[in-house]
């Protein structure tokens, strides 16, 4: 999607931090260590490295700073820049979900390079973006949508980009909600976790829809209305990070037991879904595996 050029950006709702080097640090709740091992993130990344630092081991620190992003001050700059990009669709999430949930609160979002630390633990680029419900934040490193491109087949346009930060703010909506507290420690097609990941993904799909009419607080729409081979872009990124796409780039035979997110199918049906019908069709809870 694009931004409307003289839409105003609050970046004050974003960290920009950089200089991060590895370090475990101790602390996490055991819901943080049960969604880092079952729900995680988006790209169906890993996310044990993160589990091994929230034991309780480990004190060292990181030298990393929070810079400022002054230069992220409209639609323009958003436009051009991926971490202005970023900022801008964190804005319009956050005036979103505001109208869409009683008692909202916003995430935390942290863009990075390199490492940074988290509530859940040490996040670093082979994570990959992720949703912390410790601390509630969501953590992007900016450089992933060249991994997008090149590990997973995905064209990472503009509207793939924030389709994986509307994600991530879909969990935080389900940590809200109480719906992530429903995950168990399960895989398979019809599993917690899948039905987590694509509450997500409809999510996601309700915010696209709306994106056009959410103003900044001058009133001015912070995006353009979509168009056809945007959606396909956000299509695209779905689809490569679908559990079977990732077997089978792995040299697997495509194995339902094992989803942890759902296939590149239902991934693309759940967010179509939020786009067409809104953020209350959403409830992947309530309807049964064949309705997955």
């Amino acid at each position: 999607m694009t931004f409307n050029d003289d839409a105003r950006i609050d970046t004050s709702k974003v960290q920009r931090r950089r200089g991060g080097k590895t370090a475990a640090i101790g602390g996490g709740s055991l819901l943080g260590i049960i969604v880092l091992a079952v729900a995680s993130q988006l790209l169906g990344v890993d996310l044990t490295p993160l589990a091994g630092v929230i034991d309780g081991s480990g004190g060292s620190t990181s030298s990393e700073q929070t810079v400022s992003m002054e230069e992220c001050r409209t639609g323009a700059d958003a436009n051009a820049d991926d971490n202005c990009r970023m900022a801008g669709a964190a804005d319009s999430l956050d005036t979103f979900w505001e109208g869409q949930v009683d008692g909202y609160r916003a995430p935390g979002v942290a863009l990075y390079s390199g490492t940074t630390q988290s509530g859940c633990g040490t996040a670093s680029a082979s994570i990959g973006p992720f949703y912390c419900p410790s601390d509630e934040s969501i953590y992007v490193d900016t450089d992933f949508f060249s991994t997008l491109r090149s590990d997973f087949g995905a064209s990472a346009g503009p509207l793939a980009q924030m389709y994986v930060l509307a994600h991530e703010w879909g969990h935080h909506i389900s940590n809200l909600t109480g719906q992530l507290r429903q995950v168990g420690n399960d895989s398979g097609a019809a599993s917690g976790s899948v039905r987590l990941e694509l509450q997500a993904d409809c999510y996601a799909g309700a915010w696209v829809a709306a994106a056009s009419t959410t103003t900044d607080a001058n009133g001015t729409p912070f995006l353009k209305p979509v168009t056809a081979a945007e959606m396909a872009d956000a299509m695209d990124a779905a689809a490569a990070v679908g559990d079977d796409n990732i077997q089978r780039s792995a040299g697997q035979r495509v194995n339902p037991d094992g989803f942890t997110h759902g296939s590149s199918a239902q991934r693309q049906r759940w967010f179509q879904t939020g786009y067409e019908e809104g953020a209350l069709s959403c409830d992947t809870f309530g309807v049964s595996a064949s309705k997955l």
